[in-house]
């Protein structure tokens, strides 16, 4: 390998003694060598099995030779939009293009086109027509069937018709990636290649699909979305290794797009091999001049502990990629990572995340998931937490100390999330105090996304009631340790379920707690969740009855103007949706109130009882701002500090 890096041009192939590549790698991200980016770790399993990869990242999809440069493979090309779904990269929730890529040299924004899967596997074949084309990556493993496309608002196809791919790889891909690629090389034709667990094949023969569930045809969930719905929770039911059937859609009657059970989970041993591989651990030095990849700065400290989560949250699209299951990684390996990471030169003693998609699951949900797997109907911890969940975060704290007492260490973050519903069910303590004594510096982010039970039971989250005892366990601990920190919920706008007056009611519980997010994310519909599937649909598919979605812009914008009804720039949408919800009530000189009237008799430049800056009337006073609701003031005119980051839940 040149550089230790794997070849990306024939020169490298040549300094390698390598003819011919096995496989040829396109992706949509830069070339980063780094276990946290799928290609790096597909590649190097390859390799590991004997199995020559080259990359090409990010190639100019309007020139055909881009494609060519290392020549052709002998087994086939394998093609990954990258790390994220390329439109989510592309665009925020309100459609408006974003200005940076953090996956892109520089930053820069548009080395990679929309929906890249399909648009590389397209300029591959216009060169390759019959080589072996393989994808995979959280683009194609959540469009691996029929999908609502939210950018151009329709239903689309299987990405594998769409891509003109011959299989799809879904999920992590270790396991099958190298099935496929030792099928290939013994012979096997890939329209022969059904078999194998964890992919995706299409076939014009139904007489070879066996032991399968039929999903409702392509037209008929085109014509009626709640087919879509019946379909979505068919798959949804079936992504489970242990437990998940074979599934197919028709198309025209004609093809069939066949999805095979989901691979088995990684066992420990296996996820250590993984970790354990050669990788450079940044990106490719030819990078170096634009500089460098910035995806790579949050990752470059951070320790993955473990893979899979039990947590179900309805607008996660964990369960369809990674699974429920929880895999592991051992300690002797993730140290082993780490004491190759604090001797790195430009480590300042700071692990940023030892985590994965739930920093504090470092088991299955209960014994019984590692024989049987996760149950197709039921969750782990929603509405209810099981009877059959172990909660013990022993084995984490023991991971956490080990990493604590390592050299050159100064803190151990954990920033990749907990799940605090998980952490309140353990009556041990323990944990919360180290979380709170070692692992935040200041303040802790979690998500309870919102505060409405009802909206709630839609996002698949626990009542309020829980997260309002983790509040107050947090303030506890952090009182009794001595320490000043704080927390920084997460909170989303606009999801299904949350109307007006739902939204009113999280304002309210703002404003009772005296703080106001600085950041607020709109419900994005990805392809492959439920929440998703309840947006295009308008009904919730696991009991097919109806639920509110909002869809229309403005009203979307009022919802998240109410989350921030301290800003300003949100007076006019605030008071629209109040007056919109009949919450009147709330706008007015009460400190229950969120903003105050604007127009009144006596109204002078624009407001109640304004004169040359000043305010006059029942809350004036020389240092009052004005009546418009801005942060800085409240009830009676009088001044109020605005509420930093630092203050969140620091009174309740």
């Amino acid at each position: 390998m040149s550089n230790g890096f794997l070849p990306i041009s024939k020169e490298d192939m040549a300094r390698d003694n390598i003819s011919q590549l096995d496989f040829v790698y396109v992706t949509g991200d830069a070339y980063v060598d780094h276990p946290s980016f799928g290609h790096a770790i597909i590649a190097r399993v390859l390799q590991s099995h004997g199995y020559s990869v080259g990359i090409i990242a990010q190639p100019d999809w309007k020139d055909k030779a881009s494609i060519n440069v290392l020549g052709e493979p002998r087994l086939g090309f394998l093609v990954s939009a990258g790390n994220m779904d390329s439109m989510v990269n592309h665009y925020s929730v309100s459609k408006k293009k974003r200005t940076t890529d953090a996956y892109s040299p520089g930053g820069v924004m548009g080395k990679r086109p929309d929906y890249a899967t399909v648009v590389y596997c397209n300029l591959i074949r216009q060169t390759y027509k019959n080589k072996p084309i393989i994808i995979g990556g959280i683009e194609a493993s959540l469009r691996r069937l029929a999908h609502y496309d939210y950018w151009s608002d329709k239903l689309k196809r299987s990405i594998l018709l769409d891509s003109g791919a011959d299989l799809i790889s879904y999920g992590m891909g270790e396991k099958s990636i190298v099935e496929i690629a030792d099928a290939l090389n013994s012979g096997i034709e890939v329209k022969d290649i059904t078999f194998i667990d964890g992919t995706v094949y299409k076939t014009r023969d139904k007489s070879i699909i066996y032991d399968a569930i039929e999903l409702p045809h392509f037209e008929a969930i085109k014509k009626d979305k709640l087919e879509f719905a019946k379909s979505f929770y068919i798959q949804y039911c079936n992504t489970d290794p242990f437990s998940g059937k074979r599934l197919y859609e028709t198309y025209d009657g004609k093809m069939f797009v066949v999805q095979n059970p989901p691979a088995k989970p990684l066992s420990q041993k296996e996820m250590d091999a993984v970790y354990a591989l050669p990788y450079m651990r940044t990106y490719h030095p030819s990078y170096e001049a634009a500089g460098g990849i910035p995806a790579i700065e949050e990752v470059k400290f951070s320790l993955i502990s473990n893979r899979g989560c039990f947590g179900g949250c309805s607008f996660c699209a964990l369960t369809f990629h990674q699974g429920r299951i929880i895999q592991t990684r051992s300690h002797e390996s993730i140290l082993a990572e780490a004491n190759k990471m604090i001797w790195e030169p430009d480590f300042k003693g700071y692990i940023h995340d030892v985590g994965g998609p739930t920093a504090n699951f470092r088991a299955p949900a209960c014994d019984k998931q590692l024989t049987k797997g996760a149950c197709p109907n039921k969750q782990c911890l929603f509405p209810k937490p099981c009877k059959n969940l172990k909660v013990d975060h022993k084995d984490y704290l023991k991971l956490l100390r080990k990493l604590r007492e390592l050299p050159n260490v100064k803190k151990v973050f954990i920033r990749s999330g907990i799940r605090f519903d998980y952490l309140m069910y353990d009556k041990d303590r323990t944990f919360l105090k180290e979380l709170c004594e070692y692992h935040v510096s200041g303040q802790l982010k979690v998500a309870p996304e919102h505060i409405s039970d009802a909206v709630l039971q839609k996002l698949g989250k626990p009542e309020v009631s829980v997260y309002n005892s983790f509040v107050k366990a947090y303030k506890g601990m952090n009182e009794k340790i001595g320490k000043n920190q704080f927390l920084v919920p997460y909170l989303m706008s606009s999801h299904p379920g949350s109307t007006l007056k739902e939204a009113i009611e999280l304002a309210e519980y703002l404003r009772d707690l005296g703080y106001m997010p600085e950041q607020v994310q709109d419900f994005y519909p990805t392809p492959s969740t439920i929440s998703t599937c309840m947006y295009y649909t308008g009904v919730d598919p696991r009991d097919m009855k109806p639920v509110y979605v909002s869809t229309n812009p403005h009203e979307k914008a009022m919802q998240r103007a109410l989350i921030q009804y301290r800003n300003p720039k949100n007076y006019d949408l605030v008071v629209e949706a109040l007056t919109k919800a009949g919450r009147t009530d709330l706008i007015g000189f009460d400190k229950k109130c969120l903003v105050r009237p604007r127009k009144m008799s006596g109204e002078k430049n624009g407001n109640y009882g304004e004169k040359k800056g000043k305010i006059v009337g029942k809350s004036g006073g020389k240092n009052a701002k004005n009546n418009s609701g801005k942060t800085g003031e409240k009830s009676g005119g009088k001044p109020i500090k605005k509420k930093t980051i630092r203050n969140v839940h620091k009174k309740k």
